[in-house]
């Protein structure tokens, strides 16, 4: 089976069982982080499911890792620089359309 470039690079987010491994190894619970942290004893969990960039970063910090590494996905969002067309000089100013606005 032959896969796309676009499907290879694909970013893939940690699992939240992952997550929540890695800061128990680390010494925390989502719950004691989110209310060290000055949140509702529930808060963090939210950053599970949905992008929440402050909680993202707070849960980062506790596993030492940064959140475009923990959430590709999101970031890769949130990073996104639209291209747009070069247009040369010349077409850009053409002189004949703006001849009968100021002439």
């Amino acid at each position: 089976m032959n896969t796309s470039s676009a499907q290879k690079n694909a970013a893939v987010d940690w699992h939240r069982a992952d997550i929540v491994a890695a800061l128990h190894k680390a010494g925390w619970s989502l719950r004691r982080l989110s209310q060290e942290a000055g949140l509702s004893a529930g808060a963090l969990n939210n950053a599970l499911d949905r992008p929440w960039p402050k909680a993202e970063r707070i849960i980062a910090a506790a596993i030492g890792e940064a959140p475009e590494t923990i959430w590709p996905s999101r970031y890769e969002k949130r990073h996104f620089k639209p291209v747009f067309p070069i247009v040369p000089p010349s077409a850009a100013n053409t002189s004949t359309a703006c001849a009968g606005v100021m002439g």
